[in-house]
């Protein structure tokens, strides 16, 4: 199983939100590269790059920071937050993003993602970000009708492989993941499911590889020393 911290980005810096919430915004470092390096050191390969200004404003905004970590590391770089376009998908794929992922766009602009997914092969993955099972879009800012394993589930029918499930109620909050969610989603679909959301410490990320969750996102867990990198190491040592 995949380790995949979390960097998010309003203002160039790297954040912390809880619930998505933008109010709660916690600055842990004027500077992600510093952080994505401290990331390399650990032995961490996969890098999860939300740019949250590009999340509300619907384009993407802080793609110097792609380059810059994308240069400065050799992260395999999951870009995501305001991609809207084609030419937004190019730029973060031309900045140094391995993968992108669709969120908002998945739900508003389903024809067009379809063929994105057959156009990137592999590239693309789906951001199921719901509250109460309800998918939610722009920031998290906007809810839909859709219910998260219905979604998953339309766009497994298209091609995708690799899905990236939060469940916002748990995000930033430090208290475990929604295993019951998780599991209900990797018993319905073929998906290869990258857990987000609550991981508090490394019997929350054991949990996750022990259910058959492909990758886990942490992010404030390692920011506020609840996991520490010779923990990472470790894991990773063993996987």
């Amino acid at each position: 199983m995949k380790i995949i911290p979390a960097i998010d980005i309003i203002d160039g810096k790297c954040v912390r939100l809880s619930k998505g919430d933008y109010s709660t915004k916690k600055i842990y470092n004027e500077n992600p590269v510093e952080v994505a390096k401290e990331f390399e050191n650990y032995g961490i390969r996969f890098l999860h790059l939300v740019d949250l200004d590009g999340a509300q404003s619907k384009h993407i905004v802080n793609q110097k920071v792609i380059e810059n970590i994308a240069r400065e590391t050799s992260l395999k770089i999951d870009f995501g937050g305001g991609l809207k376009t084609l030419k937004d998908i190019e730029t973060a794929f031309s900045s140094g993003a391995s993968q992108v992922t669709i969120g908002s766009i998945a739900v508003q602009n389903p024809e067009w993602c379809y063929d994105l997914i057959e156009k990137y092969k592999g590239k693309i993955i789906l951001g199921a970000d719901c509250e109460n099972r309800k998918i939610k879009t722009s920031g998290w800012l906007e809810e839909s009708d859709k219910d998260v394993l219905d979604f998953i589930l339309e766009y497994q029918q298209k091609g995708i492989e690799q899905v990236i499930c939060t469940d916002i109620a748990k995000d930033g909050m430090l208290e475990g993941p929604s295993t019951g969610l998780y599991q209900e989603i990797l018993n319905q679909a073929s998906v290869q499911l990258i857990a987000s959301g609550g991981i508090s410490c490394m019997d929350d990320v054991l949990k996750m590889k022990e259910i058959g969750c492909s990758g886990t996102i942490i992010g404030k867990a390692i920011y506020e020393g609840r996991i520490l990198s010779q923990q990472l190491q470790n894991f990773m040592d063993n996987a």
